[in-house]
């Protein structure tokens, strides 16, 4: 059963297409609720595999069409790690400043509250007379764990 609060984002996204000109179809919807599954870090190969379990004529090609556009609404933000390979996490309704810290070890992507970002951003940003719109932070570190006991924890499964 979907949240209010996911009832909500819906309803943001098919106002979004509207606003774009574009239909809201069954095929997006899937992807919608694909992605608003998921509980951690997914790629466009994930979610595609997900949003087929919710309608089996969702395509790959709508699935890559359809990220951007959730990325621009601001529903999803993108992650890129340097692998190459994009990642997607639901962007929290709270604006809250995230950073990002991925294991190369295992490659989860852990997210981590960093109220301080915002700060920074805008103190940097003034020095140069300019408004920040995005930035991050992203930390790569090495499993403590795995060097002393040879067993990564964070390892997905």
């Amino acid at each position: 059963m979907a949240s209010v609060s996911n009832d909500a984002t819906k309803d943001q996204f098919k106002s979004y297409l509207a606003r774009k000109g574009l239909r809201v179809t069954n095929q997006r919807l899937a992807i919608f609720d694909a992605a608003f599954a998921q509980t951690k870090h997914f790629t466009a190969e994930d979610l595609l595999d997900q949003a087929r379990r919710i309608d089996d004529s969702v395509s790959r090609a709508t699935v890559y069409r359809t990220l951007p556009i959730m990325t621009e609404s601001a529903l999803l933000r993108e992650v890129d790690i340097g692998t190459g390979e994009k990642y997607y996490v639901r962007n929290p309704q709270e604006n809250a400043q995230m950073a990002q810290v991925i294991c190369l070890d295992c490659d989860r992507i852990f997210e981590i509250s960093a109220p301080f970002m915002e700060w920074y951003g805008n103190t940097v940003s003034s020095k140069l007379g300019l408004t920040p719109v995005t930035q991050r932070l992203q930390v790569s570190a090495r499993c403590i764990a795995l060097r002393e006991t040879g067993a990564c924890k964070n390892k997905v499964t």
